[in-house]
């Protein structure tokens, strides 16, 4: 296979070495734009949906998909799982989904408001300002993502520890000046991968509250939780919407979810979140990379969504809806419900990302905390710092004070 790169473990003098497998260099392959076409992809369901996710992004660029992502995108296969990969070196102006610049600074800046007491936020704004001007010199965007979806949430297949500590190893070979950065891990749902990925010296930096909601579970929630779901659902009769598959979406439905997506999640919350171009929702809906619904009433899409499942876990990266109709109508709670329709008819466990807490507690989700793994122990000091700084930083003031605002 041309172009494929197998690597080999190298110690690294005292320093911790992640490699603890004496064979993860012969398991490990990347493969870039130029060898992607000969790549022999695991006939798995999780090796079919990555081709069809990964492989047009890998041939046509990822700007064409998401407009503020500019990344160079690799697929690694150790065994039979395939992931993609991001290296980056600058790139400040990024979507955070591939920039640690713009998830710790700008965007955390942007939150910032959610505190709802102005003298903690210019407080804190001219703290980041000036971490964040240490964080670009210190190069804190030259990083490789392993297992990078370009999504809000990256879902993980079923991979162990071992296996992600192989691929610490290699993409540390591979890119000795970058840190390797594993983000969206979860240690409920994770505690291999963290666990592993701790002992082999990467430093676990809180990066947002979750919300899970355990849909797989009959008994989860109690009676006011299933008596709010319920009330919200029957504002589609109320209404005068339908509920309608992917099956009823048409090209001609395209350009109008692009536009839900972005008066949600673009307008209303921040364009540092990943701008998803038409081409990107109608490749998706035409590999079935994301299963899309929406609300329509009287021949107009109002709401949509769009979600996938990995490993018993499903989340929704896709999600808008129309913010020029009145808030009364309740568009957010209608889909809302409908999603966690689709959790437990799918017997999945709903990772319903940030944002909205206090109304995903109310219906029975329960918060935990996403952090990302970042392995700096082989650079100067002078590029390890800032991690090493918002590791103490977030784990000491950030997660205590989202804990207490309830965020």
């Amino acid at each position: 296979m041309k172009n494929a790169v197998m690597e080999k473990r190298t110690d690294s003098g005292d320093r911790t070495d992640p490699a603890t497998n004496k064979n993860c260099g012969s398991r490990i392959r990347f493969y870039d734009r130029n060898s992607v076409e000969d790549m022999d992809w695991p006939n798995t369901e999780d090796g079919r949906y990555a081709r069809a996710y990964l492989e047009p992004m890998m041939l046509q660029g990822t700007q064409g998909f998401m407009v503020n992502v500019s990344t160079t995108l690799l697929i690694a296969r150790i065994d039979d799982l395939v992931l993609p990969l991001t290296v980056n070196d600058t790139e400040y102006e990024n979507s955070y989904v591939c920039s640690p610049y713009t998830h710790y600074v700008r965007y955390a800046k942007q939150e910032l408001m959610l505190l709802r007491k102005p003298l903690l936020e210019k407080g804190l704004s001219v703290l980041l300002s000036a971490v964040g001007w240490g964080m670009r010199q210190s190069q804190i965007n030259k990083v490789v993502h392993i297992n990078n979806w370009l999504l809000s949430t990256n879902l993980y297949p079923a991979m162990s520890g071992e296996q992600a500590v192989c691929l610490l190893a290699a993409v540390r070979e591979r890119y000795p000046e970058h840190a390797v950065l594993f983000r969206s891990l979860c240690p409920e749902l994770h505690s291999d991968l963290t666990e592993k990925l701790k002992q082999a010296g990467s430093l676990l930096i809180p990066s947002r509250q979750i919300y899970l909601f355990r849909a797989n579970d009959p008994n989860f929630g109690n009676a006011k939780s299933r008596w709010l779901l319920k009330r919200d659902y029957e504002l589609l009769t109320k209404h005068g919407y339908e509920f309608v598959s992917e099956a009823d979406l048409t090209e001609k439905d395209i350009p109008r979810i692009a536009e839900l997506y972005k008066l949600l999640y673009l307008d209303k919350y921040s364009y540092d979140n990943p701008q998803f171009s038409e081409q990107f929702i109608a490749t998706a809906k035409a590999s079935g990379a994301l299963s899309l619904y929406g609300l329509r009433k009287e021949g107009r899409i109002d709401a949509v969504m769009g979600y996938f499942c990995r490993n018993g876990v499903m989340t929704t990266p896709l999600f808008g809806y129309d913010t020029a109709l009145p808030q009364s109508i309740g568009l957010y709670r209608m889909l809302s419900a409908c999603l966690i329709g689709q959790a437990r008819e799918n017997g999945h466990l709903l990772h319903e990302s940030a944002g909205a807490a206090q109304f995903k507690r109310n219906r029975g989700a329960v918060s935990d905390f996403e952090y990302s793994a970042v392995y700096e122990r082989h650079l100067p000091m002078r590029r390890r710092w800032c991690w090493l700084l918002l590791e103490r930083l977030l784990n000491r003031v950030g997660v205590p004070l989202m804990r207490r605002m309830k965020l």
